[in-house]
């Protein structure tokens, strides 16, 4: 077998491990939780008047759900159920699919999370990079570096709650939950657009913020890395111009593990923003399964953190066989190795 196809199978047989492993450990750890998930939808709906007592609603939930089997038939019928692409149905929100509630909540986490990635990585990847080039010749750049690591070491949840006290309690210029006005409607419109981005706002600038300071570090070690290397020095040596040594030379062979860890984060944004989602009560994916957590909804929490693996799984898939193309380095015969 070709050097290729080792690696692609070496590969793909990681990525279907991951996802059996992920499947079942999704399926077994919430079914430890003290409680279950009647007795938590029977509270909830307790909440808003609705008697939930009798036992042939319950028992005909228990038979719908196929909760009243043992525990590793349940199993094996859910990785049948998976297999033909059915998430199944909700059970605090039936007859509401899982799928459904999913593709409710993503585009939310999606929209926020993309744009917010994307602009902390490039600001924190560039102003990192001139930081860690500049050295000590600068002081004004250097005083960037106590800013970044006050905010990469911050939670991004006491962030998130001292911008909601400021901005939203303190001096309420931004709405304080959800993702758009109540009342309003869903439309494409520019005042239902401006609605958006001013709920957005605050939990956007709490995840730049967090994210902005882990870039910054990471591209200025890198770039002070890379600094004493040969290809450097010989730059250097034939009298190139600063700017362009950096740019050409430094910059762009630092920015490959920034585009490794941009990849894997944008793997990770369908599962949302979890605790900021719920500080703010935006309605994402995380929000989501902070509520089915509540609920003990299993179908739903197995759902989400299925299609959370399966995104993460798929983008390693991906970058494990495209590094050998990007970084002419590494070949496809050692890059399992490296």
């Amino acid at each position: 077998m070709g050097a290729y196809w080792r690696h692609l199978v070496e590969r793909l047989i990681i990525f279907a491990a991951t996802v059996i492993i992920s499947v079942t450990v999704v399926f077994f750890v919430p079914r430890m939780v003290p409680g279950n998930t009647l007795g938590a939808l029977s509270a909830k709906l307790a909440n808003v008047g609705v008697n939930f007592n009798s036992k042939a609603l319950v028992d005909e939930y228990n038979s719908r759900f196929g909760l009243d089997k043992p525990l590793l038939e349940q199993y094996f019928a859910y990785v049948r159920q998976i297999s033909q692409g059915d998430l199944g149905y909700s059970i605090a929100s039936f007859p509401t699919t899982v799928g459904d509630l999913i593709k409710q909540a993503l585009p939310w986490s999606l929209g926020l999370l993309i744009v917010t990635t994307i602009i902390s990585w490039i600001f924190g990847s560039v102003i990192g990079g001139v930081v860690g080039w500049a050295g000590g010749r600068s002081r004004p750049l250097q005083a960037l570096v106590p800013i970044a690591l006050v905010l990469y070491t911050i939670p991004y949840y006491i962030l998130a709650i001292i911008l909601l006290f400021l901005l939203a309690f303190l001096w309420p210029i931004f709405p304080i939950t959800g993702a758009y006005s109540a009342g309003s409607h869903i439309e494409l419109t520019p005042q239902f657009a401006v609605d958006v981005l001013r709920h957005a706002a605050l939990p956007a600038l709490s995840i730049v913020l967090v994210s902005l300071g882990w870039w910054f570090l990471s591209m200025r070690s890198l770039i002070v890395t890379v600094k004493g290397e040969d290809y450097i020095t010989w730059a250097e040596a034939k009298g190139l111009p600063a700017p362009r040594i950096f740019w050409a030379y430094a910059f762009r062979n630092a920015l490959l593990p920034q585009v490794t860890g941009l990849a894997l984060s944008l793997g990770q944004i369908v599962g949302g923003a979890l605790v900021t989602e719920t500080i703010f009560g935006y309605p994402g994916v995380g929000y989501l399964i902070f509520s089915s957590i509540k609920t003990l909804d299993y179908p739903v929490i197995q759902g989400a953190i299925l299609l959370i693996v399966v995104s993460v799984a798929s983008v390693n898939l991906i970058i494990d066989l495209l590094y050998p193309l990007i970084d002419p380095r590494i070949r496809f015969g050692t890059a399992g190795r490296s």
